[in-house]
């Protein structure tokens, strides 16, 4: 190579120096900045069209009323987002983000509240929060049909309280305070596992928060049920707060306060305390773990005490399929197939249950995590095989694993992303 070429690329001329940042590579291994920025750009167009396909032939299929509205004002959402993004200088930017947040969270939710339209659940955390506060336990004592069945723990009663003081005032409904919940979790926990500057970066975290709450996968569930969402979020927080170390208590509470909505929530407990373990030491996570344990028991203990019986048909044998009313959950998925076609099917889902419980706690016990996003995808993995092998399983749970797998590992980018940007900031100077 002549002297000239290995002088450019080094980014040195015979008469001087070359800004890194004007040397773009044009040796076809390596695309150049602008390349990528054009690269993502598209891909930010074509996502956004993707999901207003999605939400367009949901709206076209469904006999549900609250997935079709879901649906219009979603596509809607998406092709604005799409539009913004084609004419945005930079890929996915903030401004496509809200679109499609307004198309297919807000507009649709505030619409689906103001007709009365919601899934199954609304209706039953709600129900139970009114229950809750006249007799002190969220269950209906002798479940006569499909609709007096609360298959949540407690903690998740809480959440139907405003509606049992307020009625039906926007305010009070169910969802709005899922969302809330998610929202807030997850922004906390996207600041402490690492973005957690008030600049540049922050906004990226906060526009990646709006990413996802607009995903379909999320923005479907936040308007026509989200049940599942404050769980997912504390999930995210515990694991936050677990990776940054400290006492422990903080991470305990939230991990217990997850614990306290629904059974989903549990295999948190051993992952975050043994990624604890790592990062703060055996005495932090054992506390961890007191407070996680006498949060979820303060919320659990007093309502299976009052009523056993209610308590075990509600949240034990519902969920599972073997109650005296059979749970509604019966998406075709490996546990529902096994249990449903195969005679003893019920016992080889539970085996096959407890054999992949099994085999992530060997996992964690000979190669514990050490990051976030180890933890994560541990978590994610452990619950997408108890989503598939559960008899009573649907394919909306499927969204526990998605989050986990996907919200660390992004914000993991961010922050590298700024300490490139620091790095390159220092050999420029």
């Amino acid at each position: 190579m002549p002297t000239e070429s290995l002088s450019v690329v080094a980014g040195v001329r015979p008469g001087g120096t070359v800004p890194a940042r004007q040397v773009p590579v044009q040796d076809g291994r390596k695309p150049s900045r602008p390349a990528l920025r054009a690269l993502g750009a598209r891909l930010d167009v074509l996502f956004w069209l993707g999901c207003a396909v999605f939400a367009l032939s949901l709206a076209l299929v469904t006999t549900l009323t609250p997935h079709r509205i879901w649906g219009v004002c979603a596509a809607v959402g998406y092709a604005v987002a799409a539009e913004l993004s084609r004419r945005s200088p930079r890929p996915w930017s903030g401004r496509g983000a809200v679109a499609a947040l307004l198309g297919s969270v807000v507009v649709p939710l505030a619409l689906v509240i103001a007709v009365g339209a919601a899934q199954s659940e609304v209706h039953v955390v709600e129900h139970s929060g009114g229950l809750l506060l006249d007799s002190g336990s969220p269950y209906v004592p002798h479940p006569a049909d499909l609709d007096d069945y609360n298959p949540y723990l407690p903690g998740m009663a809480l959440f139907g309280i405003p509606h049992a003081l307020f009625g039906g005032a926007p305010i009070a409904d169910a969802r709005v305070w899922f969302s809330a919940v998610f929202l807030v979790s997850m922004l906390v926990a996207a600041r402490r596992a690492g973005c957690n500057s008030p600049g540049a970066e922050g906004k990226s975290c906060a526009r990646a928060a709006l990413l996802l709450a607009a995903f379909p996968a999320v923005a479907l569930p936040l308007v026509v049920g989200g049940v599942d969402l404050p769980v997912i979020g504390l999930m995210c927080l515990g694991l936050a707060l677990a990776g940054r170390g400290g006492s422990g208590t903080a991470a305990g509470l939230a991990m217990g306060a997850a614990a306290a909505l629904k059974w989903t929530a549990w295999p948190l407990l051993p992952v975050g305390l043994v990624l604890l373990a790592v990062t703060a030491g055996r005495r932090a996570a054992l506390r961890a773990g007191a407070v996680a344990v006498l949060v979820a028991a303060l919320a659990v203990v007093p309502v299976a005490l009052a009523d056993p019986h209610a308590f075990v048909e509600h949240v034990v044998l519902f969920p599972l399929g073997e109650g005296d009313v059979r749970s509604p959950a019966a998406s075709p998925l490996p546990g529902y197939l096994l249990a449903t076609y195969v005679p003893g099917g019920s016992v080889l889902a539970m085996a096959a249950l407890a054999a992949a419980a099994v085999g992530v706690a060997v996992s964690l016990a000979v190669r514990p995590p050490r990051t976030v996003v180890a933890a994560a995808d541990r978590l994610a993995i452990g619950l997408g095989l108890a989503m598939c092998l559960i008899p009573a399983t649907r394919f909306g749970y499927l969204v526990y694993p998605l989050v986990l797998a996907a919200w660390f590992r992004r914000t993991e980018l961010l922050t590298a992303a700024r300490r490139a940007g620091r790095l390159v900031g220092v050999g420029r100077g």
